[in-house]
């Protein structure tokens, strides 16, 4: 059985780009049930006592939060690499973009693919506005840089990929940006790449 553990749902892109990371650094790990039911027993409980997941589990470590696990995995596993570089700046930089998954990617189209794949409780609308104001500067920015954070690919490329690829399954169209498009490809040409299971696209999807 191999070390580490990962708590997941299939559909999670929270836990799809640890899935992403896990593989890209070709480290063997073992898939475990992490849907509702099993969130809301005593032992998960132990684990992590928000009841989400990812939770990923390696010897004695219980490392919980998709961003903080992506941070474990290359310090422990891939010190020193491109994915996490060390030089001040670059590491700035892969940070900004951390937060901006967390922020204007989690509450954009991360959150209108909730609504419309899963009745989420959240505003559809407020989703499509945090969406319209931040893909144009995604598109911007990557107009000029292949990558998010530095030249190579960084984990801030893996934490903003899984939900802007799917954005078109909450109603939010890519159509309009050819850069973001190439970008997409960029991390799905990456040796260890596995794509998040497809939903079906709303009508207004492109």
């Amino acid at each position: 059985m191999p070390a580490i553990q990962l708590y997941s749902t299939p559909l999670s892109g929270h836990c799809h780009r640890v899935i992403l990371l896990l593989n890209m650094l070709s480290l063997p790990f073992e898939t475990k049930d992490g849907g509702k039911e099993v969130r809301q027993t005593a032992e998960f409980a132990q684990l992590n006592p928000l009841r989400q997941v990812p939770v990923l589990t390696d010897g004695e470590h219980i490392v919980t939060d998709s961003h903080a696990i992506l941070v474990y995995l290359v310090k422990r596993y891939a010190p020193d690499s491109h994915w996490l570089p060390e030089d001040p700046f670059q590491a700035a930089e892969v940070q900004k973009w951390l937060s901006r998954a967390a922020g204007e990617v989690r509450y954009g189209p991360a959150s209108a693919r909730m609504v419309k794949q899963f009745s989420a409780p959240e505003v559809y609308e407020s989703a499509l506005k945090v969406s319209a104001k931040f893909l144009p500067q995604l598109e911007q920015h990557l107009e000029n840089h292949e990558f998010l954070a530095t030249e190579r690919a960084t984990i801030a490329d893996l934490a903003c990929y899984s939900y802007v690829a799917a954005a078109p399954e909450g109603g939010v169209s890519l159509a309009d940006y050819p850069a973001i498009h190439r970008w997409l490809k960029r991390i799905e040409s990456l040796p260890g790449f596995t794509p998040l299971p497809a939903l079906p696209l709303p009508e207004n999807a492109g």
